[in-house]
């Protein structure tokens, strides 16, 4: 255990409380190794079921592990708090972030006056105008509208929806690589992380049925612009999981749609596949805008009844003026030019990599979405070798579980005549890997 920090408490949630507190505060630090169980009770003057009981709550909370004989440790990721990937240097172009150009961002426009109203609305927390706008949203790809709602954001809807749906302990199926906020969620609900291998065409059939027999309660995936690999479904992977998820009617799939606008690939979507319990959530921070912090939701009956009820005991619905200004926007047609504008910008900027780290026979993936994924065989010598060179861009630590090392590259804002030179640097850093692991 770090020596700086000392662990107190006299019940089973002081000390757990304790150890959180040391590792929000760096007090303690990933890795760092915790008293024995015997050996902190005795120093606390408690017993040893009060210090087993406290590890027990944080290992289900993923703030720390149990090692077999390396004993129990601070989480290598603990989730008193998301990931956040380091500061960008001064002077490197920025392709670590996985955000879309601001150029096809439009003008955020509030309502002009807001008419104060009376009382609560929760009696009416979704705005007709703009429900009416989801349902066609999700009905134009073929997915189910009949039951929709509304939520703050993605991670917010899916941290719900496990929330009612699974208990601490319970699995969850991931992809592997995935988005690495919903890799530090699921263990932040008590839950655990079952990977599940992803390729050029989304989730690996036989990979999801390890899963779904090794007792996965809920699925959490993306159709298309899958966060990190860009990996989408065709039709045909998409009939294939359909058919596996079919033996697991009673497991939760949901699936995050946040690249719907600017993925630039076909809607092949498990919701649109008539399955027993699902979800698909859309959110508009990639075409519209960070400030909107709004999902629209289609799900089936029973999925919509336990999301609504958690939220309406908790935020009780999503702000009425945000409604307004998302209902405004998707109706502009300049803005839908815009997204279009942005989804066509995309996918070239994304190809151009793409085919110029190619031509220098290294190979990446990226069918859709904002991110090329570059399988490489040591991230931070690659990560190191491109800063120096003036790029900056994240290693794929933060996105695997069990998946084999990779750079990720935001090509939002990669000019496709800047493609080649980074492409070209590319290739030098991966030869002075291979020179320096040639001896």
């Amino acid at each position: 255990m770090a020596a700086q920090y000392s662990i107190e408490g006299t019940t089973a949630k002081g000390i757990a409380a304790s150890v959180e507190r040391g590792v929000a505060e760096g007090g303690l630090s990933p890795g760092d190794s915790l008293p024995p169980v015997r050996r902190l009770a005795d120093e606390l003057g408690v017993s040893p079921g009060t210090v087993a009981t406290a590890y027990k709550e944080l290992r289900q909370r993923g703030l720390i592990v149990t090692r077999g004989r390396g004993g129990t440790v601070v989480a290598e990721v603990p989730s008193v708090a998301s990931r956040r990937p380091p500061r960008v240097p001064e002077g490197l172009v920025d392709l670590a972030g996985g955000h879309p150009d601001p150029l096809f961002l439009p003008v955020l426009r509030p309502p002009a006056t807001v008419v104060p109203g009376y009382g609560s609305h929760r009696a009416a927390p979704r705005m007709a105008a703009l429900e009416e706008v989801t349902r066609q949203w999700f009905e134009r790809d073929g997915v189910p509208a009949r039951h929709v709602t509304f939520a703050h954001g993605a991670l917010d809807c899916i941290a719900r929806l496990l929330s009612t749906e699974l208990r601490p302990g319970d699995a969850v199926a991931v992809e592997d690589p995935g988005f690495h906020h919903l890799l530090d969620l699921v263990p932040a609900l008590g839950m655990r992380l079952v990977p599940v291998t992803v390729d050029g065409e989304g989730l690996v059939p036989e990979s999801l049925r390890a899963a779904l027999r090794g007792g996965v309660r809920a699925v959490v995936c993306s159709p298309r612009g899958q966060c990190p690999t860009g990996a989408c479904f065709t039709r045909s992977r998409r009939d294939e999981l359909v058919a596996v998820l079919r033996d697991f009617p009673e497991v939760l799939v949901v699936e995050d749609d946040h690249n719907a606008e600017v993925g630039g690939a076909a809607a092949y979507t498990l919701a649109a596949a008539g399955l027993d319990r699902w979800a698909q959530v859309r959110t508009v921070s990639k075409h519209l805008g960070i400030d909107l912090r709004w999902a629209g939701v289609a799900c089936d009956a029973a999925t919509l009844a336990r999301h609504d009820g958690r939220m309406l005991m908790t935020s009780g619905w999503v702000s009425h003026v945000l409604q307004e200004t998302v209902a405004g926007l998707f109706r502009d047609s300049a803005v839908r030019a815009l997204v279009a504008d942005g989804e066509a910008a995309y996918k070239e900027r994304r190809t151009a990599l793409i085919d110029a780290l190619g031509a220098h026979r290294i190979r990446a993936v990226g069918a859709s979405g904002l991110n090329v994924w570059v399988p490489v065989r040591d991230e931070s010598a690659v990560v190191n070798g491109l800063r120096t060179r003036g790029w900056w861009v994240a290693a794929g630590a933060r996105f695997r579980i069990a998946a084999p090392p990779a750079v990720r590259i935001t090509t939002s804002t990669l000019a496709p005549e800047d493609a080649p030179r980074l492409a070209a640097d590319f290739a030098e850093v991966l030869g002075d890997a291979q020179a320096t692991y040639g001896g």
